[in-house]
């Protein structure tokens, strides 16, 4: 596979902006990457005291590498730091202070997930950053919002799913009353993506107005917000009107559906595409003629029960057997993908979704294409995700800082 070759400057919307960015692990880091991804210069502040191993983003020492790899690029900070500039410095030391004095002078917004207790011991509280830059856009990354009790407290993917409700959703879907956690990092992840949309709204405010401003992202919150737009459902009305969840959603019935030889994901919507899907696998006098399923009111009532009818016509058929016949009716449909299948779906290799690079380091590696499309300012792909304090020369150089001096 022949390895692609970065863009030689940022052609996206964001280009221009600067960040010093004070993130780390997945939240943080994942929304600076997207806000990088868009243009941003995004400048990789890590701490040589900080983290396992050498210091740096603890994200770097998680996974495993090609054997001969340097250490510090593990492969979760090598999908969320591309397109950033890492640079070393000693924020309690005299130098470091000095230095970053300066690069803040030269940054649009500072975006950190240090909490602010912190950030305050290291004078770099919002009051501190603004007597330096006073148009600086802060955005905070924080676990708890700090007007509430739980203000400062450590939070993390699991602690956030836990207190947000997320853990409750299985347990409403299959009867187990254990509450579990999600396999995935969503609580990061989701957080992240607040955290870049605050970014650019922030920074919108400052280009009308002139303003900077201090910007709060707090996980448990923007998770909590996440989770209930579908999920206060009943509770929405005081008193409420019925249960929390949303009746389609917590239901055991909805998951892929085996066919013959797989499995597919499949959600006839209208009354005709219902009729559509049960006539073609044989079953259509009998929904038809039952009057739970009769309307989309009625339906929305026995959603287990009409899942159920969906199970058995699904075993009907093989997955090519339902692609060749619902997609033509306009029925959504499609083949339910393993983790293993993602790299040759062909969708997403018509899109070059998966692309390969070559790391001067790591060998060959495959990043994930910014997936939003501007059509006038798109996003590109021009640094490799930095080995620790790889920039630190080249950054000091750009602001005229001598690491050295007294």
């Amino acid at each position: 596979m022949t390895a692609r070759t970065f863009a030689d400057k940022p052609t996206g919307p964001l280009s221009g902006i600067r960040i010093l960015d004070l993130t780390s692990v997945v939240n943080g880091a994942y929304g600076t990457q997207i806000l990088a991804d868009q243009g941003a210069d995004v400048i990789k502040l890590e701490d040589p005291g900080s983290g396992r191993g050498d210091g740096g983003d603890i994200m770097r020492w998680a996974g495993h590498l090609p054997e001969g790899a340097p250490k510090g690029m593990g492969p979760i900070f090598l999908t969320i730091n591309r397109n950033k500039r890492s640079i070393l410095l000693d924020l309690k030391s005299p130098a470091g202070k000095r230095a970053l004095t300066k690069i803040i002078k030269g940054c649009d917004v500072i975006a950190s997930s240090v909490r602010y207790e912190g950030m305050k011991r290291l004078g770099l509280a919002y009051e501190d950053v603004a007597a330096i830059k006073p148009d600086i856009v802060f955005v905070h990354a924080a676990g708890y919002g700090s007007d509430g009790p739980y203000a400062g407290e450590p939070a993390y993917d699991d602690l956030i799913q836990s207190a947000s409700g997320m853990a409750d959703i299985l347990p409403r879907t299959d009867g187990d009353p254990t509450p579990r956690i999600l396999p995935t990092l969503v609580a990061d992840k989701v957080s992240g993506l607040f955290l870049s949309q605050a970014v650019t709204a922030a920074l919108l405010h400052r280009a009308r107005t002139g303003e900077g401003q201090f910007v709060e992202v707090p996980m448990f919150e923007c998770v909590t917000s996440f989770l209930l737009v579908e999920h206060l459902y009943d509770h929405t009305f005081q008193p409420p009107t019925g249960q929390w969840g949303y009746q389609r959603v917590v239901n055991p019935n909805r998951k892929p559906f085996k066919t013959k030889d797989g499995y597919i994901g499949l959600l006839p919507y209208t009354d005709k595409q219902w009729d559509q899907f049960f006539d073609a696998a044989g079953f259509g006098e009998q929904v038809k003629s039952d009057p739970r399923f009769a309307d989309y009111a009625t339906r929305a009532k026995h959603t287990r029960e009409l899942y159920g009818m969906i199970e058995q016509a699904a075993a009907t058929k093989t997955t090519q057997e339902w692609l060749d016949i619902l997609k033509p009716l306009s029925i959504p449909v499609v083949k339910t993908n393993q983790l293993d299948d993602l790299p040759d779906d062909p969708h997403l290799k018509a899109v070059e979704f998966f692309q390969t690079y070559a790391h001067p380091d790591v060998g060959a590696y495959r990043l994930m294409k910014p997936p939003v499309k501007f059509a006038r300012t798109p996003s590109n792909l021009r640094r490799h995700p930095p080995k620790l304090g790889e920039h630190t020369d080249e950054v000091m150089a750009e602001f005229g800082i001598d690491l050295g001096e007294g």
